[in-house]
């Protein structure tokens, strides 16, 4: 018996495009998007992104965005004790843009051509019971940003039937993503990096090009207090100079939102 429901007609994908489209924050779009790959067998995602790669780094993880549904008891040990670092598909995203099958690590396996890192986390996927789904990696036109996606099908799906549902609804799919990785890039998203109100509000205006001394007056704050708030925000933003801040909060959307 089929574990998911599948929408295809093209009245169903302008609809969810459409959705898509009007969502007002990640929290909502987020939801759609879990919502509309399960309905393709795929219960389980884990979407990052970072603006700092650098070769193979992906920078520091307080500075991704990173969307999942998967338990803590998964994403403590791949997060926080660094197994990422050694995971195959996100060196195969690293490397390629597109979708991957899983099917893709077995071949490799059989070859030898995984080290024992990589096969450790193989291992640890093997026993979260993530073992069958798809990989996207998104194109960029930066070399420091780099997005994709994992989809994970339902437990006990086997890798041959999700390839067999990917060749008949794959391209939707994979517009899908792309759709919903191009609107999240255009939310404001916090994560670690937190910013009070008072803190935005001189980051946006010194990237008008105000001085501290002008921003006082403009906010009728002294200028001591403006410089407490940009060192918060440096603070906030974990970066050194005013003009770094400046640019992380404008990557993330925080510059010059609009309240809901």
């Amino acid at each position: 018996m089929a574990r998911h429901r599948v929408s295809g007609t093209m009245q169903d994908l302008v609809v969810h495009l459409d959705r898509v489209n009007n969502a007002s924050s990640v929290e909502a779009l987020w939801r759609l998007h879990q919502d509309a790959m399960a309905s393709y067998g795929f219960d389980r995602l884990l979407y990052g992104y970072t603006r700092y790669r650098s070769g193979r780094s992906l920078g520091d993880p307080q500075d991704w965005v990173v969307l999942t549904n998967f338990p803590s008891a998964y994403m403590r040990p791949y997060i926080e004790d660094g197994l990422y670092a050694n995971a195959p598909m996100i060196r195969w995203a690293l490397e390629n843009d597109g979708a991957c099958s899983w099917s893709w690590l077995h071949q490799m396996v059989a070859k030898g051509a995984f080290t024992p890192p990589e096969l450790k986390v193989l291992e640890f996927n093997r026993k979260m019971g993530i073992t069958a789904g798809y990989t996207i990696s998104f194109r960029s036109v930066s070399q420091r940003a780099k997005g994709g996606i994992g989809l994970c099908a339902h437990p006990g799906m086997p890798q041959d039937e999700v390839d067999a549902l990917w060749t008949q609804h794959g391209p939707t799919i994979q517009v899908m993503n792309n759709v919903f990785h191009l609107k999240l890039l255009t939310l404001p998203y916090s994560g670690a990096r937190q910013l009070t109100q008072r803190q935005r509000e001189v980051l946006q205006w010194v990237g008008d090009g105000k001085t501290a001394q002008d921003i006082a007056l403009l906010m009728g704050l002294t200028a001591a207090t403006v410089e407490k708030h940009l060192r918060l925000a440096r603070e906030a933003l974990d970066v050194e100079t005013t003009a770094q801040a400046v640019l992380k909060a404008a990557f993330y959307n925080q510059m010059f939102t609009i309240d809901a």
